[in-house]
């Protein structure tokens, strides 16, 4: 039961290995080689995280970054038009990155790991900028970051949640499948109540009094 709850978790998020590397401690007796997988992991709602993690085999690495992932997960800032609230520029190490909110239409110009984490958000319209750096994993980091520093992140998620759901009253309208109103229900509860029949009205006897005896 346990693994069908995982795998329908997974379902919901999309999961994009951004980069793996060969890392080799030096030391003075030995030489040790791993990999390093930077995998992230988002579901175009909001939601995104990042795991990394060294091991000898890639495909080890690749599932232990998943599962950090998947723990390191964090709610970012969407609005109505699927962009950033405003422009914000974050520093971390020696990569500085700068997000510009755009109109309706424009699409995403980002490039790099910049790219990848603005998809798997879920923002369609965003302008980026990256300066002093073209590590991937900094760059992810750096965005992350950016995205988490936006003030008030609920009120412009709360937006969204109420966007989605009244897409979907529209699309349900469309289709056909419009939901019943109140006013509907009572009447439909008053159509199907079972309805009195008349029954003939008996007429009632006359009361005869009797003579009392002195």
């Amino acid at each position: 039961m346990r693994s069908w709850n995982k795998d329908k978790v997974k379902k919901e998020f999309d999961e994009v290995l951004l980069e793996v590397r060969r890392v080799t401690r030096v030391t003075t007796w030995w030489r040790k080689l791993s990999f390093r997988a930077t995998v992230l992991v988002g579901n175009k709602k909001g939601k995104i995280g990042i795991g990394v993690s060294k091991w000898p085999d890639v495909t080890s690495a690749v599932s232990k970054a998943s599962r950090e992932a998947y723990k390191n997960m964090t709610i970012v800032p969407i609005t109505w038009h699927q962009t950033v609230p405003y422009s914000t520029v974050v520093k971390y190490k020696a990569c500085v990155i700068k997000l510009l909110p755009a109109t309706a239409g424009t699409g995403l110009k980002a490039w790099s790991s910049v790219r990848s984490v603005l998809e798997l958000a879920g923002f369609d319209n965003v302008l980026s900028k990256i300066m002093w750096s073209n590590n991937k994993l900094n760059n992810a980091l750096a965005t992350i970051k950016a995205l988490y520093s936006y003030k008030h992140a609920e009120h412009f998620n709360k937006r969204v949640i109420a966007k989605t759901k009244r897409e979907d009253t529209e699309e349900k309208e469309q289709a056909g499948h419009t939901p019943p109103t109140v006013v509907q229900e009572i009447q439909a509860k008053q159509e199907s109540a079972p309805v009195a029949t008349d029954k003939p009205v008996v007429a009632a006897k006359p009361t005869i009094k009797k003579p009392i005896k002195k």
